[in-house]
C-alpha cells in the first residue's frame, strides 16, 4: 500500500497527453489550469530543468518543443538527457545533469522505451532518490505518466480489456506505487483495459487521464487535480465476484463493486491506506571515514 514506504519530499506531476502549451497572452492568475507552468511553480528554484524525450522516437523535436516551452516560462537553463543506451543511463554525464537539475519533464511517446533503458539504471536510482529526499520535481506526459506507476500498461489496444489476457503489464519506473496509470483516457475510451488491470489486482488504485489534465502527487499519497478535463479513479478495495483468476485466456472476465470517482480541476484524492502522519525520509547519518 503507499504507506509501506517513506513519504517522499517531492513531488510528481502526471500529465494525460496533449496538453496546453500555449496561453495566449493570457496572465496567470487568468489561467489556472495551464498545467505546464503549475510545473513550473512547484520547482523549488526556476534555474534548471532537464528534459528526457527518450520515450519518442523523434526525440530532438519532441525535446525541443519543451525547451523553448521552459524558457518561455522563466526556467533559466533548459537542458536535454536524450538517452538511447543503457550505458548512457548509467554514464557520470547523465548524472551530473541530473543532480544539478530542480525538475525534470519525461516526454510522450512509447514507455516501454522508458522502462527498458532506464530500469535498473543509475539515472532511475538518482531519480527516485532525488525524489525521495528533496523538493525535486518530475513531470511525464503520456507514455512519460504512464511509466511512472508501478503496474505499467504498455501493450493493449484501446477498445481491449474485455477478455482476459488482452491488456499486458509490466512494472515501471515505481515513482507511483499501487497506481496503474493510463493516458488520453475519455478521448479514446480506455476504462475496460483500467478495470481488467485492477481485477487482477484490486490493491491497486486505476487513475485514468484525460487529455490537458494532470494530477499533481505530494507526499506520495496527495492527489491534486490541474488542468481542463477530468481525472478518473477506478478502486476495486471492496469489489465483489471477481473471476478474472477463474476465467480462460481470451474469455470475458465479470467483477462487482467497483468504485468510480470522476475528478475535475481543484478536486483532491487521497489514496487508500496512506498516512500523511508518517515522517518524510531524512538521510542517514554519516559514517566516520
Amino acid at each position: 500500500m503507499p504507506n509501506s514506504s517513506p513519504i517522499p519530499k517531492g513531488k510528481l506531476l502526471l500529465i494525460g497527453g496533449h496538453e496546453q502549451r500555449d496561453k495566449g497572452g493570457i496572465p496567470p492568475e487568468q489561467s489556472p489550469d495551464f498545467i505546464l507552468e503549475r510545473f513550473v511553480s512547484e520547482l523549488p528554484k526556476k534555474d534548471t530543468v532537464v528534459v528526457v524525450p527518450t520515450a519518442s522516437q523523434e526525440s530532438t523535436e519532441a525535446a525541443q518543443d519543451y525547451v523553448k516551452l521552459f524558457a518561455s516560462l522563466g526556467i533559466r537553463h533548459v537542458e536535454v538527457l536524450d538517452i538511447q543506451s543503457r550505458e548512457q543511463a548509467n554514464s557520470a554525464e547523465a548524472l551530473e545533469m541530473l543532480n544539478r537539475a530542480d525538475g525534470v519533464m519525461l516526454t510522450g511517446g512509447d514507455q516501454l522505451r522508458l522502462t527498458a533503458l532506464l530500469g535498473g539504471t543509475l539515472v532511475l536510482k538518482c531519480l527516485n532518490e532525488r525524489y525521495l529526499r528533496e523538493p525535486f520535481v518530475i513531470a511525464g506526459t503520456s507514455a512519460g505518466a504512464t511509466a511512472m506507476s508501478t503496474p505499467m500498461i504498455y501493450q493493449g489496444r484501446n477498445d481491449a480489456g474485455f477478455l482476459k489476457d488482452e491488456i499486458h503489464i509490466t512494472t515501471g519506473l515505481q515513482l507511483l506505487r499501487d497506481v496503474a496509470v493510463d493516458t488520453h483516457f475519455i478521448a479514446r475510451g480506455r476504462i475496460v483495459r483500467m478495470a481488467q488491470i485492477i481485477s487482477t489486482n484490486p490493491g491497486c488504485i486505476g487513475l485514468g487521464l484525460e487529455e490537458d489534465t494532470a494530477v499533481l502527487v505530494t507526499k506520495g499519497g496527495e492527489l491534486e487535480v490541474v488542468g481542463h478535463g477530468i481525472a478518473v479513479l477506478l478502486d476495486g478495495h471492496d469489489c465483489t465476484d471477481n473471476t478474472i483468476y477463474e476465467v480462460q485466456p481470451g474469455e470475458g472476465f465479470s467483477i462487482r463493486n467497483l468504485r468510480l470517482h470522476l475528478l475535475a480541476s481543484g478536486q483532491r484524492f487521497t489514496l487508500p491506506g496512506f498516512n500523511p502522519g508518517k515522517p518524510p525520509l531524512e538521510k542517514p547519518p554519516q559514517q566516520p571515514a
